[in-house]
């Protein structure tokens, strides 16, 4: 590994310094080769993953770190937060010369853990490894993981549980929450901390005119890229707090996530979110709100002659929001429709589509599909309000009528994903691997590492729909 250990040159009021805690009798789990490879780690390092992945091989080239941070939880100030269960292990180089966090999960109590053991299930290892996996082929701005690992050692939650621990990978992981924390508790060390985050992650603001600005919009645009990406595969994170989104606009903690199956925009994936403040149909409008927030922490950076013309100044950047998420999703959209992005109708017709899937409670994925296969009469079949469909094949047709149709349809194969990680896919691997069976977390790490390719020696007939309607879902909460 080659190190370029920054975030200790911080101010130490930022972090707390400890060695993670391993858990007894770690096991081998699942081990991400490829990443692994892209972090150009030694053939040393990886036949050591194991020891590195469970907490009992540190590094001298950087000491662990718990972070601290606050955060809005569900829109209400939570106070000081922090790494309760993780460590910033080491920060490396890739084969991009970028450079990326190791931050190992279930770790151990650290002064931030609030009440909590600083540990980490199985059950929760397991689906933040595939969930970050999944997004990363999708081309969705995410976290990843190396690898995790089992153990002999169980973990009290409702009930006894494998203990777990996994290493996350992340190009960032200085949350929103960062800046509130300053803010509130440590104000003077709010123009360094800023000053760094542009070094490190927005280098080329430091040439703009007013380089916290530029910063602060760039935020802003890298935050509704990956949100519309979300929008766009159908993903809800579930958890959408100003602790959990970071400043480089990549997903960051998978809670109780889901990708969406039947189309519900309104679909509670969270067992601790009462009043579906983070449903999928929510999450642009939960991002601005929240960047809301990020900005009121900057303004103390402007001086005291120009404070009101740069609180201002702070609005206009937020005002790049909407226009960068609805470029970046109607372009999104139009691909996975088939339809022109210049054409006039083309939004419209994707709504239209959006409509028919949430009326007639259609899977969001295959419904894509079906429209790249142009199996038509398979989409109406499913429909009770069949005029409702012949009405926006019609206009669907007639955009498409005198297009470049070789050039759209192969977008579409581009777009629309084949496999993507269901509830019920995921349970199954985690009820396997609690009986230390890890096949079929390797069977969807497999599967999810080429969602636009057809794998009939992969796949299987239940990666490929939701349960059926007698069957209950899966249901997710945030106990981990």
């Amino acid at each position: 590994m080659k190190f370029t250990p920054r975030y200790p040159s911080l101010n130490p009021k930022l972090y707390h310094e400890q060695m993670p805690a391993p858990l007894k009798g770690a096991k081998a789990g699942h081990f991400n080769e490829a990443l692994a490879d892209e972090l150009q780690w030694s053939e040393q390092d990886k036949a050591e993953w194991v020891e590195i992945c469970s907490g009992q091989k540190t590094f001298a080239e950087f000491h662990p770190l718990a972070m601290v941070y606050a955060g809005h939880q569900f829109g209400q100030w939570a106070g000081q937060l922090g790494d309760g269960r993780g460590l910033l292990i080491a920060q490396i180089l890739n084969k991009n010369n970028q450079t990326i966090d190791l931050h190992l999960k279930g770790a151990g109590s650290t002064p931030y853990s609030r009440m909590g053991d600083g540990r980490a299930v199985l059950r929760s290892v397991i689906r933040e490894y595939l969930a970050g996996h999944a997004l990363n082929a999708l081309d969705v701005p995410s976290s990843n993981s190396v690898g995790f690992t089992t153990s002999e050692q169980g973990v009290q939650r409702e009930k006894l549980e494998p203990g777990a621990m996994m290493l996350r990978t992340s190009d960032c992981h200085i949350r929103l929450g960062h800046f509130e924390w300053i803010n509130q508790y440590q104000p003077e060390l709010l123009k360094e901390f800023t000053q760094k985050c542009i070094e490190w992650h927005y280098p080329e603001c430091l040439k703009a005119e007013n380089p916290v600005l530029a910063f602060a919009t760039r935020v802003i645009q890298n935050t509704a890229v990956m949100i519309a990406r979300w929008q766009l595969v159908g993903f809800a994170h579930g958890v959408m707090n100003t602790d959990n989104l970071n400043i480089t606009g990549s997903t960051l903690d998978f809670g109780p996530y889901g990708f969406m199956e039947r189309f519900r925009p309104n679909w509670i994936n969270n067992h601790s979110d009462y009043n579906g403040r983070y449903t999928y149909q929510n999450q642009p409008s939960i991002a601005h709100w929240n960047l809301w927030n990020w900005l009121n922490n900057l303004i103390p950076l402007a001086t005291p002659e120009n404070k009101e013309q740069f609180k201002q100044e702070l609005a206009d950047c937020l005002e790049h929001f909407e226009p960068t998420f609805l470029e970046n999703y109607t372009h999104g959209l139009c691909q996975k429709m088939g339809l022109p992005a210049f054409h006039k109708d083309s939004f419209d017709c994707g709504m239209a589509f959006l409509r028919i899937m949430q009326s007639e409670q259609l899977d969001y994925t295959n419904s894509f599909i079906r429209l790249q296969n142009k199996k038509y009469e398979a989409i109406k079949d499913d429909c009770l309000d069949r005029r409702q469909f012949e009405s926006f094949l019609t206009q669907y047709e007639n955009i498409r009528e005198n297009q470049d149709t070789d050039t759209l349809d192969a977008e579409m194969l581009n777009a629309n994903p084949l496999y993507i990680l269901r509830n019920h896919m995921a349970q199954k691997a985690i009820e396997q691997a609690e009986r230390d069976d890890f096949s079929e977390v390797e069977r969807l790490f497999t599967l999810l590492s080429q969602p636009f390719t057809k794998q009939p020696d992969v796949e299987r007939a239940e990666d490929l729909a939701p349960l059926a309607s007698d069957i209950p879902e899966v249901m997710v909460s945030c106990s981990s």
